[in-house]
Formats: structure tokens, sequence, C-alpha cells
């Protein structure tokens, strides 16, 4: 088994909608760096950060599955059943509301993982 990197910060869902809507989308290249970095850092594994910026940037759905596939991975790696798997991606092709259903399943599912491994901020959810 792979040592495991520092924890993540658990992010409230409300708060990233609400600044994605007050930012026009941009707070969602801030939020796929900050998620990218911080699974990358924890699993050694993954795009990280700039990778994230870079592909939210020029092609924001191929983010939907990349975040969705790694977080599915953190979950498989304990054997335990992923909240979300790659296949969530898909819910770009849902104008506005999946990307909604996206960002509330993946970041739960991020939140979750990141406070049963100790984390002690509460994502406000």
């Amino acid at each position: 088994m792979v040592a495991l990197g520092p924890i993540g910060k658990p992010r409230s869902v409300w708060l990233v909608l609400l600044l994605t809507i007050v930012t026009f989308g941009i707070w969602t290249i801030v939020w796929s760096y900050q998620n990218g970095q911080e699974l990358r850092l924890h699993a050694r594994t993954g795009i990280g950060g700039v990778g994230y910026l870079f592909i939210t940037l020029l092609l924001s759905p191929v983010t939907m599955f990349l975040m969705a596939g790694e977080v599915e991975q953190l979950y498989r790696r304990e054997g335990k059943e992923p909240p979300i798997t790659t296949i969530w991606g898909l819910w770009f092709l849902l104008p506005l509301i999946g990307n909604l259903i996206w960002y509330f399943r993946i970041q739960r599912s991020i939140n979750e993982y990141w406070v049963a491994h100790g984390s002690t901020v509460s994502p406000g959810l």
C-alpha cells in the first residue's frame, strides 16, 4: 500500500456554488486547482492542481470525468464502494442542473473522504 499524504480541506458545497455563480464560473477554475492539488498530494497520483487548472480552462467537461475518477480511486484503494464514479462526468450533458448535481456529489464525496481520514475542519454542508 502506498503511503498517503496530507488530508485535504473539506469545502462547503453551498459556498462553492455561491462563489461559482457570483464569479460567473471563474471560481470553478480555483476550485479545480485546489481540489486537484489536494488529491494529488494525498494520493500521490493524479494530475494535480496545475493539470486541473489547464484542463478546466481548455476543456472543462474533461475535469468532471477526471476528478470523479480520482475520487473513485481513493475509495477503491481502501476497498470501499465509491459514492461517485468516473461515469458521473456525463452530468455535463445536462446543462446547468447537471453541473449542479455533479458539484454537489463530487464535493460531498471529497468532504466525506477527508473527514473519514481525520480532517477536523467542518465543511458546513
